[in-house]
């Protein structure tokens, strides 16, 4: 049976790198496992427990030549991940077999892999963020001063520019940034706690002495790279710093969704499209089409992402007393795949915000037409500096108004308001005294200014500070 007869996550084969998909491969854990048991037999060594240094180094010397097919046998028997891997490792360390796993229970190699993973997947989120954060800026620097009409409602609105308008998605990806190194900050792994997280099969292994098995629980840990551990849990570590990670997971979604909407909304008013490639076929049935699809799948992705967060809240809630089982397979795939499609959607967000294409005709002649109308409480305010009636002309540019957007809409006309209101004896503005007044870049107020304090305040020293940061994050060597 070939791989195109059996069913395969679409991560594996269109969506997510292959960092990102090692990350969480079962050759990376099974490989984990063995390391955390190494870990853990050097280290009751170095307390002086019964472990020699010839089985730590038999241990060594087999972490990485798993044979996957035995491990595969005895979890057919056992019914049991871990015992199964145990067996196999065993057979391969047989003067280390009486030491594997000693004291510890399933939860230590279990839930301290996950750590390690959701770490290194974390730092590659993180990496990857920063590169789409970069990407934006270059644009939103570039394009800071130039006018733009802006939305509310999607109706037309004040303008701002194409800069400001990005700025907008930088500082949700900022927002984003940050909570990803705190949470890399304060994640704290489980450790060595035993069955009921009271550590007792580590105190009867240290004859009752209380601080060696305290020692013990805090080097396993620091050993890993992690500056603290969990101090107190039940047989597993909390199900809530699950929901965490999920929960920002869905903070990245939304930032994405945001980014691929608005992009979606610009394309069809043809002001700024995603990249499009030479050979690329828009449609089946209509060749003149250029679809938004990367957007459209940013999209598609993204609301996958951010429901799955309520993967993690529902298993942290339904967890009873010490630990149940049943937070097991539903996290085997909503933290896999919830990191594989939150690095899907980072590599098609960098993707995109490496080649937007900007239509600046397109924006001009949208400005244009919306300008005049736009411009009318200037134009007031400038009509009574030279002796009008506010009040008086605020009702003739109103009515005005009303009927240059009845030639727009149902005449599908231009709408002549500015040139009404120069006709107009009551208004004192000429024509030419008008047209002055209609340079776009007059109605943008601060944008200019608060696009570049933005970049050059807050995004440039993050980037600074991260410049180092390679794309693909290599993995915890334990």
């Amino acid at each position: 049976m070939s791989e195109l007869d059996t069913y395969v996550s679409p991560f594996s084969t269109r969506y997510s790198s292959r960092e990102m998909q090692q990350l969480f491969s079962a050759r990376h854990r099974a490989e984990l496992w063995r390391r955390l048991w190494v870990l853990l037999a050097q280290t009751e060594m170095e307390m002086g427990l019964p472990v020699t240094q010839e089985q730590v180094d038999e241990l060594k010397a087999h972490v990485t030549d798993i044979d996957f097919d035995k491990a595969a046998a005895y979890e057919k028997q056992l019914r049991h991940d871990v015992m199964a891997h145990i067996r196999a490792y065993a057979d391969q360390c047989p003067l280390a077999a009486p030491i594997i796993h000693l004291g510890a229970t399933s939860c230590y190699v279990g839930d301290n892999s996950d750590s390690l993973i959701q770490q290194d997947a974390l730092r590659l989120i993180h990496a990857r963020l920063v590169a789409v954060l970069r990407a934006l800026r270059g644009f939103a620097w570039q394009y800071r001063a130039l006018p733009v009409l802006a939305y509310t409602h999607f109706q037309p609105a004040q303008p701002t520019t194409l800069g400001k308008r990005a700025s907008l998605w930088m500082n949700d990806l900022l927002s984003d940034i940050e909570e990803c190194e705190h949470l890399m900050a304060v994640h704290r792994p489980l450790g060595c706690k035993g069955t009921t997280g009271t550590q007792a099969s580590f105190l009867e292994l240290f004859h009752g002495d209380a601080e060696k098995a305290r020692l013990l629980d805090e080097a396993i840990v620091r050993k890993m790279g992690f500056d603290a551990v969990q101090p107190v849990t039940g047989q597993t570590y909390s199900r809530k710093w699950d929901g965490r990670v999920l929960s920002f997971l869905a903070q990245v979604g939304v930032t994405a969704h945001k980014f691929a909407a608005d992009l979606r909304l610009l394309a069809h008013e043809k002001e700024v499209e995603e990249p499009f490639e030479q050979k690329q076929v828009g449609s089946s049935a209509m060749p003149y089409k250029r679809n938004p699809m990367r957007a459209e799948r940013m999209s598609a992705l993204s609301r996958h992402l951010i429901l799955n967060a309520e993967n993690g809240l529902m298993t942290a809630a339904e967890q009873w007393l010490e630990r149940t089982l049943d937070d097991s397979a539903n996290r085997r795939i909503a933290l896999s795949e919830g990191f594989l499609c939150a690095d899907a959607v980072l590599s098609l967000f960098l993707n995109v915000a490496s080649g937007l294409t900007v239509h600046e005709k397109v924006i001009e002649k949208h400005l244009r037409e919306e300008l005049p109308f736009m411009a009318t409480e200037n134009l007031l305010m400038e009509a009574v500096e030279q002796g009008g009636d506010r009040q008086k002309l605020h009702e003739k540019i109103r009515v005005q108004a009303l009927q240059a957007g009845r030639r727009v809409k149902d005449e599908g006309q231009p709408p002549a308001l500015l040139e009404a209101l120069a006709q107009d004896p009551d208004f004192p503005l000429t024509m030419d005294e008008i047209g002055r007044r209609l340079d776009p870049a007059l109605y943008t107020g601060c944008a200019r200014e608060q696009t570049e304090r933005f970049i050059l305040h807050e995004v440039d020293p993050l980037l600074a500070r991260c410049a180092q940061e390679e794309a693909a994050v290599q993995p915890i060597d334990l």
